[in-house]
């Protein structure tokens, strides 16, 4: 069988969950003697970051000759010249007006975007149409969205959903105009079957979907456990550490700096590490600079060996707004690190359970309490990093194939092929 895998933006040099989770499936479905093509829409140059099995080909579907109808920037200038004033003004009434005849003339914003989206959807429907897959299975709402606006494609697609589904069609985080978010609730239609991470995610299925769905949980790599992360030995320093995207929106570093800020003297053993890279790297680096923190505070950028710092920490500090399925929340948990999250946060209070595995905070005062009570209690960190550890033996890559074996063996049946 031939399956193609869409994830239609950051794919090549993604280093990302979904990235990661587009890669693992393939090499699953490579294994199991399927043909398999990853493909992508990205006007970039690069390749994909994570390992992918012999014989999987990645297509980059871009071509600058599909086009694109865009507005064009509006800013202000904010210097102090009056002639550059003069001239950016100039231009910034220009922009207006070409934006505003450009949405004119197609019928308003919502046309805009449908207009660009349809020029997309028929690039993506001429290369389905030539490699004639079996089987799509689209990493996101919006892959799906991309390729089947205006399409009739006669293949079963399944969708993979690596966050809460509501997260993925919803404008619950700000960003979505109200005719992208029709857009992409009434996409489930083409459904034919979707993977979630949780059962408590099914209530955040839109009623568009009809298709079959299945609980199937992203792997975590576990550490042997005779290598855990060390806990009953004294150190000179101990360490805080984060893993995951520099996205203060999202993953909230900024709280992670400010909660330790209020700790660092009174535990002068203690520095906060991060890993990960980002747009907000400089914000991040200015709130440490700030705090004269800089010799206890590190922003360390990417790293090929997450595990690996893990196991050198102490504690798992992740104050994320919102998550779908955290790989470095489990990652943490599986080398045996105690977790602090967020009760509020979707997934994180799914994998972190209270008082046992690490603890939930209601706020970010409650989060600070939890963090001094395990930056004392080297004991209580030791007996949460074993049972972090094995709660963490069901999120294993056989049960992942497993059940996307079954799912697919399911969808295949209903469709008739």
């Amino acid at each position: 069988m031939k399956i193609l895998l869409v994830q239609h933006l950051c794919f090549l040099n993604g280093i990302g969950g979904t990235e990661k989770i587009c890669s693992t499936l393939a090499n699953i479905f490579n294994e199991h003697g399927h043909e398999v093509e990853i493909a992508t829409n990205e006007n970039v140059v690069g390749m994909p970051v994570f390992p992918l099995s012999e014989g999987i080909k990645v297509t980059n579907i871009f071509d600058p000759a599909v086009e694109q109808k865009k507005e064009f920037p509006i800013y202000n200038y904010r210097g102090k010249n009056p002639f550059l004033w003069l001239k950016f003004k100039a231009k910034k009434k220009y922009h207006k007006w070409y934006n505003w005849r450009l949405k004119y003339t197609l019928g308003g914003e919502a046309k805009l975007y449908q207009y660009n989206l349809r020029k997309r959807s028929i690039a993506w429907n001429k290369y389905i149409d030539q490699l004639k897959p079996d089987l799509i299975v689209t990493m996101s709402i919006s892959s799906l969205l991309e390729i089947t606006f205006g399409n009739s494609l006669p293949m079963p697609i399944i969708n993979s959903v690596n966050g809460r589904p509501d997260y993925d069609y919803s404008n619950i985080w700000g960003g979505r105009k109200p005719y992208m978010v029709d857009l992409l609730t009434h996409s489930y239609r083409y459904l034919d079957g979707i993977q979630i991470l949780f059962d408590s995610y099914r209530r955040f299925l839109p009623s568009d979907f009809s298709g079959e769905c299945r609980v199937i949980a992203n792997p975590i790599e576990l550490g042997d456990c005779t290598k855990l992360a060390e806990h009953s030995s004294t150190k000179e320093r101990y360490k805080i550490i984060h893993v995951g995207r520099l996205d203060t929106a999202c993953k909230q570093q900024h709280l992670a700096i400010e909660l330790f800020n209020k700790l660092a003297k009174k535990y002068t053993q203690w520095d906060l590490e991060f890993w990960g890279t980002g747009a907000d790297f400089n914000r991040l680096n200015e709130q440490i600079l700030d705090l004269d923190l800089s010799d206890r505070i590190f922003l360390r950028g990417f790293t090929e060996d997450p595990i690996g710092k893990m196991k050198d920490a102490d504690i798992f500090i992740f104050p994320s707004q919102y998550e779908g399925f955290s790989l470095a929340l489990g990652e943490a948990m599986g080398v045996g690190l105690p977790s602090i999250g967020f009760s509020a946060c979707s997934g994180v209070n799914e994998m972190i359970k209270q008082n046992k595995t690490g603890f939930l905070a209601l706020n970010k005062e409650e989060m600070l309490i939890y963090l001094e009570k395990l930056i004392q209690d080297s004991s209580l960190r030791q007996q949460m990093g074993i049972k972090a550890h094995l709660s963490m033996k069901d999120y294993n890559l056989d049960q992942m194939v497993k059940g996307w074996m079954k799912l697919i063996d399911t969808v295949i049946t209903k469709k008739g092929i």
